[in-house]
This record gives C-alpha cells, structure tokens and sequence, in this order.
C-alpha cells in the first residue's frame, strides 16, 4: 500500500473518531521517519477549547515526542485543508510538507481562501499535496453536517 495513502488512512480514522463523538470529523496525523508520531481529532466541544483542532493536538503530541518545537522533517497528513490558525501553527513548527484530503473553500488557508502555508513574506514554506482520500474525507463531512441539519429540523 502506498505510504501516503496508509497515513491519509489513519487520519481518516481519527476523523472518524471525532465523527462518533459529535465533534467536526477532522483527523490529522505527524509522521516522521515514516513512523506515526502525533495523531488527533477535533476535540473543541469536547475540551471546551476553541484550539483544539486536530492539526494542533497532533503537532503539540509531535514537538513533546521529538523534544523538539520544530518538526522540520514531519508531514501533517489531515482530512480537510488547515484553518489560519492551524497553517501558522505549521509555519511556526516548521513542517515539511502537508498532505490533505480535500479543500475548504471558505477558510481553508492552503490555497483556498488563503496561502499562510506559501505566503512570501513568512520564514518558511510547507509544501503542499492535495486530494488522498478526498472522496471519503469530504464524504464523512458532508454526513456530518446533513446530521446536524437533520436535527435542526427536527429538533
């Protein structure tokens, strides 16, 4: 199995995860050397914590790992483009490359509604790969929010 597709795969896991728990099913994995390192889902409604995105849980469990702040040789694999927040996050750990499943055109900022990740005047540059697993990842989305819509309705 392709190395990328099998990380894109645990990512989707921990989306799935998040998913089961009524969070936004959004899952992101570090890896470094090929191994696992950092691996999260969106926790803000369980946390309490509006930061507790995915990519920021699972860079916070790789820099503790590594005793290190900077990942300069991790890729952050995740099921949906980074929010701003998360792409600066990136930026400062100093991320090698991201791969992500599928876009946010309303506030994606790896290209979509903006590009922290490529931005010229920052001191670092991510790389960026798009679309393993888009199909399933923006699948598990649009589930996710058909739900929420459902019990709107209903509710």
């Amino acid at each position: 199995m392709n190395k990328h597709k099998k990380h894109m795969e645990a990512a989707l896991k921990e989306a799935q995860t998040a998913f089961d728990k009524d969070e936004v099913p959004v899952g992101a994995v570090i890896v470094y050397k090929g191994q696992i390192i950092g691996r999260a889902h969106n926790q803000i409604k369980t946390l309490k914590d509006p930061t507790a995105h995915a990519e920021m849980i699972a860079i916070t469990q790789a820099a503790s790992r590594l005793k290190n702040e900077r990942l300069k040789d991790c890729s952050l694999y995740v099921t949906i483009e980074p929010c701003p927040m998360c792409a600066g996050a990136m930026v400062l750990a100093r991320i090698q490359d991201l791969f992500y499943a599928t876009e946010d055109p309303k506030s994606g900022a790896s290209g979509s509604a903006l590009n922290i990740l490529q931005n010229k005047k920052l001191n670092h540059k991510v790389k960026v790969k798009q679309g393993l697993l888009k199909d399933e990842s923006r699948s598990l989305i649009q589930e996710f929010f058909k739900k929420k819509r459902e019990r709107c309705v209903s509710g």
